[in-house]
């Protein structure tokens, strides 16, 4: 790898080199455009940025359509280095890698010091940075407000780097390279007390006391007489040392205060904070015993440091022996060694670099002697592990107090928090306090919004609030559209050095491949809950348990609780979904995506199969099926309604992925899948709206099969909804496509459509000639169930006629080949029929019997649909027999059921058959109360059309299955 001559220079005057060699780029503009993109290297930088940078006044109306020039003439430039500038919807990016670009590979150097610790390694990766700057960053170019911030940022980023650097050189009694450094540095920042401080304390160190003293002397003439202060008391205590003459090392265990300061705006957390503050009281604890150990984890960016500190700050003063802090780099490429941790941590207790053990072993040991009878808050943030923080652990009487991304279990007796997103009130409050609480109050709906967005996280709401206090010009509502578009959202959470997308890549670049390939198609599957066995089928194996562990230990997966038949569900917090989808979209994920489709449909076939009722329902033959292991099947479907009801949002999820991403058979499989479930549950607005996506995606794809059969189900539910020019449009559609395609049973389902159609519209010799041609093509193509279906139709249309013995010959010859099938629930509805054939016949016995054996078998089916139509036909009777009492109790939980199942049209029926009975009872004003609701409803229904076309629902049942 080449460092110290990158492709890409910014640290100094903006410069572009192929073979040592400059590259012209053109005006000034167009390399203004090059330095905009280059500071934000790999990121999209949006348009209007870019405008506001290129055309700070004066902006010219084609201002847009000129930037779209300048970067085309740039990319023709920039072709040579192999740097591409990649268009997005929101603006552009240019792809550079690390080390080919100064800034970046300063920041990578940076970022391995610091994991590296006060090491050699350490030492060498700041040399190197600190080498990369050539002066002033961008130095030749016109200075635009808009680089303010991240170079402002850079800047300060270089200066505490230079100085970590000193402070090494120090440690390791290199005085005289520290001095020079120091002098270059106070040559740039002659009012910092810090640089003078360690001027002269590397001076002193060296023997050099008048040259301590003169730089004393030099620094508070400049502070009284361009400030007209005095030095602070650091700098007037190390000259006190100096004059009078003490030894440089300190004699005495020093009495270390490393707490990062307190965060002023902190926010909300009561629970959490009176929690640690308890842990970390030594009253909790005895001073000869075990230390107290907190471990406090949490998803990236949730605010566990922030806590921390605060905590710590809160219950500094119940340590008056010294607090050390120690960041342990757990989400660095390199997490931090412990020996070198404990390097720092004697350094800080006044161990000099002669006196540091050399193994870890003896470190940790002589870290233990020091710590005894010091009871000492210890603070270790951003820990990769327990093997990282065991070694740092004292043997008695102190706090330790553990920040890491990782759930650490394996520390005994540790207490453990697990932290949270914030609150919707707190997370607001918190945006409040950065914007100014009048600004967020006269825009409070954007504000609850941009919290949403940012998943009431408080580092991405600090970095919108950052964006906004930034921006005093914007109205909330300006951030809440830019967040808006979830592709570009990462994009906009970034203020200076402060970036959501980079602290959520952190935890993202620590998973081994099967997990991080996971975490991606999971980002792919949507923001709903997932069941565990998902993440077989990602990985293409059975009992891939231990990678969702990875997962949830890392928090980087959520426990979203436990569903309806005991399975734990999951979740993505949104914006780690779209980290995880700015990663996804390779062979592997679009592979994984094909298996979850695949499983969906093999699980929710085996779940239909147990179904009481399938009736109709289609398949795609050509749809990918993967299989869970079997014993997870069986597991999960053992109660099929209950299953369908906990992946509901799921599979509904599942359709419209699989359209959106161009798996139309996937897509319509699943949709058709659903469909009886769908007709049991009533979910008539959740079948409508995938049978709608899965069928565009079909015509999208030109798979006639798939339209043909999203058409008929779709005409279903218009039959349902009594839309019947619209089922007989489409019913027509579809058995025109099964045609073509040589499907007779596809056609034949079709047909019995529209024979259902001009049943209900009482066109019933025209229904009769439908059923007829149906039954008569599913006995040529030796399909029972639908020759079942077609002679209870049949005579359930010769019922509607006044044909009772014709009747009565089609459903005894149903009712005999539905027991033949060992199909009960068509039994059932058969039953129903025959029932209403004895009511004809004046037979009320033999009416209720079947109606009452319909009504057992349903309930043992657990169908509450059909069962509260057989409910309604029992009600019905017993109101004609009079038995009042029993008939309105039946009645009335027929009318709660369609209720709860939305079938206005059930509803519609029981509650004009309980006015008829309130009616012959003599309750004239209930009666009339209910006989009004029943034909506002039946009005509502048939949108104010001619209500006698027929009973709405009445004894028959559904539809399509009874």
């Amino acid at each position: 790898m080449v460092i110290d001559q990158p492709v890409f220079s910014v640290l100094g005057p903006l410069d572009v080199r192929i073979s040592g060699r400059s590259l012209h780029l053109g005006g000034t503009k167009p390399r203004v455009l090059l330095a905009s993109l280059l500071l934000d290297a790999n990121q999209v930088v949006t348009a209007d940025f870019l405008v506001e940078v290129l055309w700070p006044r004066d902006r010219p109306q084609s201002a847009h359509a000129n930037l779209r020039t300048y970067v085309s003439s740039l990319r023709g430039g920039l072709k040579a280095t192999g740097a591409g500038i990649r268009a997005h919807p929101r603006g552009y990016a240019i792809e550079v890698p690390a080390e080919h670009l100064d800034l970046l590979l300063f920041e990578d150097l940076i970022a391995g010091a610091r994991a590296a610790g006060r090491t050699e390694e350490a030492h060498d990766r700041l040399c190197r940075a600190l080498a990369l700057w050539r002066g002033t960053p961008l130095a030749d170019l016109p200075n635009s407000p808009l680089w303010d911030s991240r170079l402002r940022s850079l800047t300060e980023v270089r200066l505490a780097a230079a100085e970590e650097l000193i402070d090494l050189r120090m440690d390791r009694g290199r005085y005289a390279d520290a001095i020079g450094e120091l002098r270059g540095l106070l040559g740039e920042h002659p009012f910092r007390e810090d640089l003078s401080q360690r001027l002269m304390l590397a001076l002193h160190r060296s023997g050099r006391q008048a040259e301590a003293l003169r730089t004393y002397t030099a620094i508070r003439q400049r502070l009284v007489t361009e400030l007209g202060i005095e030095p602070g008391a650091e700098l007037r205590r190390a000259h006190a040392v100096i004059l009078a003459g003490e030894p440089p090392p300190a004699t005495t265990l020093p009495t270390p205060h490393q707490l990062p300061p307190d965060v002023s705006d902190f926010t909300g957390r009561a629970d959490a904070v009176a929690a640690l503050r308890r842990a970390l009281s030594p009253r909790e604890r005895s001073p000869d015993g075990p230390p107290s150990v907190i471990v406090v984890a949490g998803p990236p960016g949730v605010g566990k440091s922030a806590l921390a500190v605060h905590c710590a700050h809160a219950v500094q003063a119940d340590y008056p022996d010294g607090q050390l802090y120690l960041n342990l780099g757990g989400t660095a490429h390199e997490p931090a060694d412990p020996g070198e941790l404990l390097a720092q941590a004697l350094r800080a207790l006044g161990v000099g670099e002669d006196g540091l053990p050399h193994t870890v072993h003896e470190r940790s040991a002589l870290y233990r002697s020091l710590l005894a009878g010091r009871p000492m808050l210890i603070l270790l943030d951003d820990a990769a592990g327990a093997a990282q923080v065991r070694p740092l652990l004292p043997g008695s009487g102190c706090a330790v107090l553990v920040t890491s991304r990782r759930r650490i279990t394996e520390l005994p007796g540790a207490t453990r928090l697990e932290l949270d997103v914030l609150p919707q009130e707190e997370a607001e409050e918190l945006l409040g306090r950065i914007v100014g609480a009048e600004r967020l109050e006269g825009e409070r709906e954007a504000a609850a919004a941009i919290v949403r967005y940012c998943d009431r996280l408080p580092l991405a709401v600090r970095i919108a609030g950052a964006r906004l206090a930034g921006r005093p010009g914007w109205s909330l509502r300006v951030l809440r559209q830019r967040l808006d578009d979830e592709s570009g959202r990462l994009g906009e959470l970034y203020a200076g050095d402060l970036e959501m997308r980079v602290s959520l890549n952190r935890s993202y670049r620590l998973l081994p491949d099967d997990a991080a390939m996971t975490f991606r198609a999971l980002g792919l599957l949507g923001p709903g809950s997932l069941p565990g066995w998902v993440v077989d089928a990602v990985l293409d194996r059975h009992r891939a348990d231990d990678v969702m562990d990875v997962l949830v230990d890392a928090n980087l997966l959520q426990l979203a609780g436990t569903d309806l038949i005991g399975q734990p569900r999951f979740r993505l917090y949104d914006l780690l979904r779209c980290v995880a989808r700015e990663k996804a979209g390779g062979d592997l994920e679009r592979h994984a995506l094909t298996r979850v489709f695949g499983a969906w449909m093999a699980t929710a076939e085996n779940a239909r199969a147990r179904l009481p009722t399938t009736v109709f329902s289609m398949t795609s033959e050509k749809a990918v099926r993967w299989n869970l292991a079997g014993d997870t099947v069986g597991r999960l479907t053992a109660d099929p309604l209950s299953w369908f009801d906990a992946e509901h949002d799921a599979l509904v999820g599942a359709v419209r992925l699989a359209a959106d991403t161009g798996a139309a058979e996937s897509a319509w499989g699943l949709a058709a899948v659903l469909v009886p479930y769908f007709d049991l549950r009533c979910h008539f607005d959740a079948w409508q709206y995938t049978h709608r996506i899965a069928l565009d995606a079909a015509r999208l794809a030109e798979d006639l099969e798939g339209e043909a059969a999203m058409l008929r189900g779709l005409a279903q539910v218009c039959l349902y909804q009594d839309r019947y020019a619209e089922a007989a449009e489409m019913f027509r559609r579809s058995r025109v496509i099964f045609r073509e395609l040589g499907d007779t049973r596809g056609e034949a389902t079709s047909i019995c459509g529209l024979g259902a159609v001009n049943q209900f519209c009482g066109e019933h010799r025209v229904a009769l000639g439908y059923f007829r041609r149906a039954l008569a093509m599913f006995l040529a193509t030796g399909n029972r169930s639908g020759e079942a279906y077609a002679r209870q139709a049949i005579g359930r249309v010769c019922l509607e006629l006044g044909e009772p013995g014709q009747a009565s010959e089609w459903l005894e010859q149903a009712l005999r080949l539905a027991r033949e099938l060992g199909d009960p629930h068509r039994e059932g509805c058969v039953s129903m029929q025959v029932g209403r054939l004895h009511v004809l016949a004046a037979d009320a016995d033999q009416a209720m019997r079947f109606q009452g054996h319909a009504l057992d078998i349903f309930e043992s089916l657990g169908d509450r649909h059909c069962g509260a139509y057989a409910l309604q036909g029992l009600g019905g009777l017993q109101v004609v027999r009079g038995e009042r009492s029993h008939a309105s109790a039946q009645l009335e939980r027929s009318l709660v059921i369609f209720q709860q199942l939305g079938d206005r049209s059930g509803e519609a029926a029981a509650i004009q058959t309980l006015g008829e009975l309130h009616h012959s009872a003599g309750r004239a004003h209930l009666a009339r109360d209910y006989l009004r609701h029943a034909s506002t409803l039946r009005r509502e229904l048939r949108g104010g059309a001619d209500l006698a076309l027929r009973p709405i629902a009445g004894p028959y049942g559904p539809p399509s299955r009874g």
